[in-house]
């Protein structure tokens, strides 16, 4: 009751502030200052910011404010206004929404996953080794969250074969099996946000960050170039996560669990055998990646431009609704009806940012602000350090997406300033919002792991800040390598 007060309260509070400030702002921020539109742009990205960051108002909702008010107060036209709401970034993602409906809808996903976890064997750890690498791989193509959603009930179920007496509280379990159960829900809480930087459509941050590259440099982000970064940054976080979690934070010593291969088997058994549908979404979604990852070899080879990254998801999400599984009853793989369950309100998140970006740099603020902060840095490798703590510990705080939405465009105004690759200063930022690890509140994935009641705060915490530390460090040795190797 308390909590649930206190979050109306917060949300509250923000509903009044976001606009009241806008109108305090509106009229005390002068015309000479920066541009005469600064202000208007100033005033409506703080009720923005407000807005996003106590939810007082979906947040879809509030990124369509730019798209109304901009054209109203003379900051841009009706037409320039809207163009980012149709940005190709927003159609990549609806075209990897759609795929991973497919995915989700005919449960391939959840094949993948049991069998993944059947390979590494029925030891505590190797259980948990399954998990987080079926977890992470999952999460590379579909939603974080729907990931977090369909990997705790298999866990759960695994753990309670722990219990010989379904009564016992989780309390009373012995140490070594009491970790074991922490330790596989963090393994699936992390292991569902860490697996989404393998790839650009992984996780709505990346996909913002190639939405503004393109807007403000007209640069495209290679899918494949993006996991010659992501996949390597992706594994070593995942291998860091694994011993940190399993040798060091909660060993626990479990040599075999009991009914695991039963489990494992009669939920494989339950899918039955491959099913027509399965095979044909396996086809496109295996199509769609290699397209992805070989696009630029065959633009080459046929000596035009014909692939890029969003005509090849929405190709991958289109043959979802048109490939037949039933020609005389006129059934395919997914029908329009099934695209209730996508995330429509995150493609229109997409373009309120991208437009709220574009009345910050055409009103000069971007570049004075970078300008300001770039004159003042001591060197760009600490900066980029200082950026990269900075992502990861206020996404323990405020989504994820909505940071990078108004942390990227502060971050290309520097690297313009410094003459710096803006993708050596953006995708570290990127992939830092990413690395929310210890707070439920932070993302979906941990919040839905902590609320099995197997562990408390004090736990996810405990895991939490080591691998906070361990993934700036990582993060900024790749940023100072891999990525200036790849990029360079």
């Amino acid at each position: 009751m308390t909590k649930s007060f206190t979050i109306d309260r917060q949300k509250l509070i923000g509903f009044i502030a976001g606009p009241l400030v806008f109108f305090i702002l509106l009229p005390i921020i002068p015309d000479s200052f920066i541009s005469p539109s600064a202000g208007k742009v100033l005033s409506l990205a703080a009720w923005i910011i407000i807005w996003w960051m106590t939810e007082a108002v979906p947040i879809a909702i509030t990124a369509l404010l730019p798209l109304v008010l901009f054209p109203f107060m003379g900051v841009m036209k009706m037409s320039e206004a809207a163009a980012p709401y149709a940005n190709p970034i927003v159609f990549l993602f609806m075209g990897g929404f759609m795929i991973a409906l497919g995915l989700e809808k005919h449960r391939l996903h959840e094949r993948i996953a049991l069998n993944l976890i059947k390979i590494t064997g029925t030891s505590g750890n190797g259980i948990i080794l399954g998990f987080m690498i079926s977890t992470a791989f999952i999460s590379m193509w579909i939603s974080n969250t729907a990931t977090a959603m369909m990997m705790l009930p298999i866990a759960l179920s695994v753990i309670n074969l722990l219990k010989s007496d379904p009564s016992v509280s989780n309390e009373s379990l012995p140490k070594g099996e009491r970790n074991f159960a922490i330790g596989l829900l963090l393994i699936v809480g992390y292991g569902s946000n860490i697996g989404g930087i393998g790839t650009i459509i992984g996780t709505p941050p990346n996909v913002v960050f190639a939405g503004l590259l393109d807007q403000f440099y007209h640069r495209k982000l290679d899918f494949g170039k993006w996991m010659l970064v992501g996949v390597p940054i992706m594994v070593l976080l995942l291998t860091s996560m694994y011993f940190l979690i399993t040798r060091i934070l909660f060993k626990n010593g479990i040599s075999k669990v009991r009914g695991s291969d039963e489990l494992i088997k009669s939920k494989l058994y339950e899918l039955g055998k491959l099913r027509k549908e399965e095979k044909l979404v396996m086809v496109i979604f295996t199509v769609t990646c290699l397209l992805w990852i070989f696009q630029q070899p065959i633009n080459i080879l046929l000596k035009k431009e014909m692939l890029n990254d969003t005509n090849v998801a929405m190709m991958g999400g289109i043959l979802m609704f048109i490939v037949p599984v039933d020609w005389k009853q006129m059934s395919f793989l997914l029908k329009w009806t099934d695209t209730e369950k996508m995330a429509w309100g995150i493609l229109i998140l997409f373009g309120g940012g991208l437009c709220l970006a574009q009345g910050l740099s055409s009103a000069g603020i971007i570049q004075a602000v970078g300008a300001k902060i770039a004159a003042s840095s001591p060197s760009v490798n600490w900066l980029i350090f200082g950026l990269i703590v900075a992502a990861v510990f206020i996404t323990e705080l405020m989504s994820n997406v909505a940071l990078v939405q108004i942390f990227l465009p502060v971050v290309f105004g520097i690297a313009t300033n410094l003459g710096i690759d803006p993708i050596l200063m953006g995708m570290p930022v990127t992939i830092g919002a990413s690395m929310a690890f210890m707070f439920p509140v932070a993302t979906p994935p941990n919040a839905i792991v902590f609320s099995s009641g197997h562990m408390k705060m004090k736990h996810m915490i405990k895991a939490g800040i080591w691998l906070n530390i361990i993934s700036i460090t990582l993060i900024y040795l790749a940023s100072v390598t891999l990525m200036r190797w790849v990029y360079g």
